[in-house]
């Protein structure tokens, strides 16, 4: 397969529900301290589309090329490794000898999502070198990896909410009907925030990390995504909410609205005062907002694929579950090698570390 790139400025992006294939979201990686780069590509066999990639300096003198859920137009699962090595083959032609390797979050679904959906099996229990042979066969190289770590959403709960605030709440489940009506009872209110608030919802957010083991970022990632809207008022509109005990906040939520999608990108919750059920007030106020701005459906991101106990996403499954909604199998993070060294040395690391390229 050949796959031709053309590179293009940044604000050409085509228009996208992909919130993490945007100008706006290059832009705020910018700010951060990545590189973003745009191209348009078409396939020998007719597929066109274009890609934002996201380069980022690892140290003496390394870099990756990272790609979030994209490229958005893809080939038939059979077909996923010759396309990606034939769009890596042409990119490099465009990069510095610095990159060590491409990642591409895919947004395609999984080739597993059928036994997924059947509670046969989840990509974990693959192991990555039975992933990568499915993935490899038909390529020439042979240089695709299954990176070490899913960097955004590989299983993903969909809520429809192109319908009526009843028919969702009926579709849910009882225990999550209930809780939000209790918070709702105990007097929880939920309102839209100002980002000056922000520092009340980052120690929050500590506080989420920190109960839950995982990964934190700076406060700046936060600041970021509304100090971009002020330059690109064109940008995905960011929802900030705060549900509140009188004073005191208990949770809170920022949320993207790309299109006719609603993103959930970040909570957090209290650790005092659960038993309010802040978390699903938030929630519950996310959805009829983002009902109200014409979106069709509400994505509360990552949860596990089945309901397995040991699955670290397991108690976000639980959670996120309880609105009803559909779990998208997508085929999570890839990589293309271009320097081997280098790349072993940093997958190495991210084997023994937390995650190196955040989404």
């Amino acid at each position: 397969m050949r796959i031709d790139v053309q590179p293009k400025k940044m604000d050409s992006l085509l228009p996208t529900d992909i919130l993490f294939q945007t100008t706006y979201w290059g832009q705020v990686k910018s700010n951060l301290g990545w590189e973003p780069l745009a191209f348009d590509f078409l396939s020998e066999e007719g597929q066109y589309g274009d890609v934002l990639v996201l380069k980022r300096p690892l140290g003496q003198g390394v870099a990756a090329a990272y790609i979030p859920q994209g490229p958005e137009t893809g080939p038939d699962s059979d077909k996923y490794g010759i396309f990606l090595e034939a769009l890596s083959q042409s990119l490099i032609r465009h990069m510095d000898s610095d990159v060590a390797f491409i990642r591409y979050d895919l947004p395609w679904e999984s080739p597993y999502a059928a036994d997924m959906m059947q509670g046969e099996s989840w990509p974990g229990c693959i192991s990555p070198q039975l992933q990568e042979l499915r993935m490899n066969i038909g390529t020439k190289t042979w240089n695709l990896r299954k990176a070490a770590i899913d960097f955004t959403v590989a299983d993903a709960l969909i809520v429809d909410i192109a319908r009526t605030e009843e028919d969702i709440l009926s579709t849910m489940k009882p225990k999550c009907r209930y809780n939000i009506r209790l918070s709702q009872r105990k007097g929880v209110h939920v309102s839209i925030a100002s980002p000056n608030q922000l520092p009340s919802f980052y120690d929050l957010y500590l506080q989420t990390a920190r109960r839950n083991g995982f990964l934190e970022c700076s406060d700046r990632c936060f600041a970021e995504l509304f100090s971009t809207r002020t330059t690109h008022p064109e940008s995905p509109e960011i929802l900030f909410l705060l549900a509140a005990d009188g004073s005191d906040i208990v949770a809170g939520a920022i949320i993207a609205v790309s299109g006719q999608r609603a993103i959930f990108l970040f909570g957090a919750s209290s650790n005092e005062k659960r038993n309010l059920m802040g978390s699903y007030a938030v929630h519950w106020e996310a959805i009829k907002l983002a009902r109200e701005k014409g979106c069709l459906t509400y994505d509360m991101g990552s949860v596990s694929p089945l309901p397995d106990p040991h699955h670290p996403f397991y108690g976000m499954h639980r959670f996120k579950t309880g609105f009803g909604g559909t779990i998208v199998h997508r085929s999570g993070s890839w990589d293309y090698l271009l320097d081997s060294q280098n790349y072993e040395n940093i997958r190495n690391f991210e084997l023994l570390s937390s995650a190196l390229i955040p989404s």
